[in-house]
């Protein structure tokens, strides 16, 4: 007979709710695993849809079915429950989103009430407000914490929606002003330095189409305001003047990345590859591995735009021939997704030269691949995710930022950082083939790129102020279970 795992009612229970968009999940999904490493009971709350996806990607191999101390369960996302998903979601992100809105509080409590010890608090994707759940947390009677799945800079950015809405700033008063040049006016930010209108979120301008956004970006940053927790997914060193003065906003504020060299470090019994995959909603194709294996080091050009970001079937071909003409070999993620509303076919022609230098795949484990000593520059649409990934792995970056704190993350890896260089989103095949060969010559990005692996390491050690903060938020947590 099975034995029934014993649960320990007096454990520490943190309920995670991410939004359901592949790098929130991965960023949450490790923070997680951390903590329940620590010793805290972990729910883990996604969509149906999104945790058929996660099962059928083998991104849940690594939870033992015999630990009652780390569980998944499902909200509806107003999909139809299948056995079988395909890879691919089914309606966008906007549509899960006004879904959700409606009837994700209800839905997380019905199974909150189901679970088998109370929580003690909630850990809430910070740009899940909008499903109410702060109001989940006051039903429950505990504290909320918020984890923003960004960088401090990226939030900064988002936060600016209120702030320049307060000082008239935005919203702007007719696109116009998206053309004669006022984007390029300097935004006062303690703790960061020549950040333009045109290097904060879209979101935040407030004009057509973007004016739900805008109204969506001042409501969460209204919620951040009251909550009493706060983490973001950096280290000290990378921003610590912005760091310092949003501890003086909200002095209960845990900086705890990166993440993956914290997972790195939680066990010996598991295999590195154990620690570097399983958390993705696509399935990872070894096969990319296997390729690299073959370049030299420092040979390879990393290229992989994230989960979401589309663009056109011409963009696709100026990348290609940029990557082509570039005479560097390059591994290309082309999503089935990723061209909007056509099917990625390359021209022949293209398709030919690219055989030659190229590999594409549909999808990796990004973190083995920036691993990996043959590959030495990354073009990526500069998602948070990517970025702090390329950090830890000390790669040099080209940056096409598309949308969101993207373009954030964009200026201060090219001007604070100085670890890459930006592209438009005006793709040409020559400023393409130009900036790839500028990147992988190395030089000076690639030196700072390396300092900035050494220093994520150092903050992820075992006096780091990453690890400091990580054992610092555990045990604040087992106070709340206390009171």
């Amino acid at each position: 007979m099975e034995a029934v795992p014993i649960i320990d009612p007096k454990k520490p229970h943190v309920v995670f709710i991410p939004f359901p968009a592949q790098s929130h999940i991965k960023c949450m999904l490790k923070l997680a695993r951390l903590i329940h490493h620590k010793g805290l009971r972990v729910t883990f709350i996604n969509t149906h849809s999104n945790q058929n996806r996660l099962a059928k990607s083998g991104a849940t191999s690594w939870l033992d079915d015999n630990d009652s101390g780390f569980q998944f369960k499902t909200v509806p996302d107003g999909l139809p429950l299948a056995a079988d998903v395909e890879d691919e979601p089914k309606q966008t992100i906007e549509e899960i989103s006004r879904y959700l809105a409606v009837n994700f509080l209800d839905s997380f409590l019905e199974v909150v009430d189901g679970l088998d010890t109370p929580v003690t608090c909630i850990v809430s994707d910070g740009f899940m407000t909008f499903a109410k759940t702060r109001f989940a947390a006051e039903k429950l009677g505990v504290p909320i914490m918020l984890h923003w799945t960004v960088a401090a800079c990226g939030f900064i950015g988002f936060y600016q929606a209120k702030v320049l809405m307060e000082k008239g700033i935005v919203p702007l008063k007719d696109e116009s002003y998206l053309t004669n040049g006022y984007l390029d006016t300097l935004v006062d930010i303690p703790g960061m330095k020549e950040i333009r209108l045109k290097d904060l979120p879209e979101h935040i301008l407030g004009v057509k189409p973007k004016v739900s956004s805008f109204k969506f970006m001042v409501e969460t940053a209204l919620e951040a305001d009251k909550a009493s927790h706060m983490i973001l997914h950096t280290f000290d060193d990378l921003e610590s003047n912005l760091i310092k003065e949003l501890k003086s906003m909200f002095p209960k504020l845990y900086t705890i990345g990166p993440l993956q060299l914290l997972l790195n470090q939680i066990t010996d019994q598991e295999s590195t590859n154990s620690n570097l995959s399983g958390y993705s909603l696509w399935k990872e194709e070894p096969e990319c591995l296997n390729w690299l294996r073959s370049k030299e080091p420092n040979s390879v050009v990393y290229v992989n735009f994230g989960s979401l970001a589309v663009m056109s079937l011409q963009d696709l071909v100026e990348f290609g021939w940029g990557l082509v003409n570039s005479d560097h070999c390059f591994l290309w993620i082309i999503r089935t997704d990723l061209v909007d509303g056509e099917v990625a076919v390359l021209p022949r022609e293209l398709e030919e030269m690219v055989k030659k230098r190229g590999f594409i795949a549909s999808w990796c484990s990004q973190e083995e691949v920036l691993n990996h000593p043959s590959v030495g520059g990354f073009l990526t649409h500069g998602g948070w995710g990517s970025v702090i990934e390329s950090l830890s792995t000390g790669v040099p970056m080209i940056c096409c930022p598309f949308s969101g704190d993207q373009r954030t993350n964009c200026a201060q890896m090219c001007r604070e950082w100085e670890v890459g260089m930006e592209i438009g989103r005006d793709v040409r095949r020559d400023e393409v083939e130009k900036v790839v060969r500028e990147v992988m010559k190395g030089g000076r990005m690639r030196k700072m790129a390396m300092e900035w692996r050494k220093k994520a390491k150092i903050s992820t050690g075992s006096n780091g102020s990453s690890s400091l903060n990580i054992e610092e938020l555990v045990a604040e947590i087992r106070t709340l279970s206390r009171n």
